[in-house]
C-alpha cells in the first residue's frame, strides 16, 4: 500500500466501493445507511480518495440553502485511518462550498475533535437559520435537511450525534 492518494469526483463505478466504505460504520451506528440508489442519485456530490485505483475514502457536500450546505458520508478505509485521507475530503469539500459561494457548512458528527480542527464548532444555537428559511427548508424531503433541522422524526437515527457548523 502506498501512503498517497488522490481525491477526484464519484463516478458511478464507485457505489459498490462508496458502500462497502460506509457499511461497517452504519452498522456501528456512526454512519446513516443509505439505499444504494441514494449514492446514485448524490453521485455529483460525492468525491472519493483513491490510492493505487483502489477508493479508499469518500465524502459528499450537499446544498441545503444559498448560504448553507451539509458535509455527509464522510468515511474512510480502516487500514487508513489517520493517515490524512479524512483530513484531504473535508478540505476538498469545504474548498467547494467556497467556490459554490456557501458560508457556513454543518455536519452532524460523533467526530468532535476531528471537526474541530477543521473549523467547525458545536452549534450552541439550534436556530441556524432565519424562521423564512427553516420554512422552506421543512419542505425538503432530504433527511440531511431534517437532521440539520432537528426534527424529531430523524432522533432515533442521530441520537448521540452532535450538529456542528463551520463558518467559511
Amino acid at each position: 500500500m502506498t501512503s498517497t492518494f488522490k481525491i477526484r469526483p464519484a463516478r458511478t463505478s464507485d457505489v459498490p466501493a462508496i458502500k462497502a466504505l460506509v457499511a461497517p460504520l452504519a452498522e456501528q451506528r456512526i454512519l446513516m445507511a443509505k439505499e444504494t440508489v441514494a449514492y446514485f442519485e448524490g453521485i455529483q456530490e460525492l468525491r472519493v480518495a483513491e490510492a493505487d485505483g483502489e477508493v479508499i475514502g469518500c465524502g459528499a457536500l450537499h446544498v441545503m440553502w444559498e448560504d448553507l450546505a451539509e458535509i455527509r458520508t464522510l468515511a474512510s478505509a480502516e487500514s487508513w485511518r489517520g493517515k490524512g485521507v479524512g483530513h484531504a475530503l473535508v478540505e476538498w469539500l469545504l474548498d467547494e462550498a467556497r467556490a459554490l459561494g456557501v458560508e457556513r457548512v454543518f455536519c452532524l458528527t460523533f467526530e468532535v475533535g476531528f471537526f474541530t480542527r477543521h473549523g467547525f464548532e458545536v452549534m450552541a444555537d439550534q436556530s441556524a437559520v432565519d424562521p423564512s428559511v427553516y420554512s422552506e427548508l421543512l419542505r425538503s424531503h432530504d433527511e440531511g435537511v431534517a437532521e440539520f433541522l432537528d426534527l424529531a422524526r430523524v432522533k432515533p437515527n442521530t441520537l448521540g450525534n452532535t450538529r456542528m457548523i463551520c463558518r467559511l
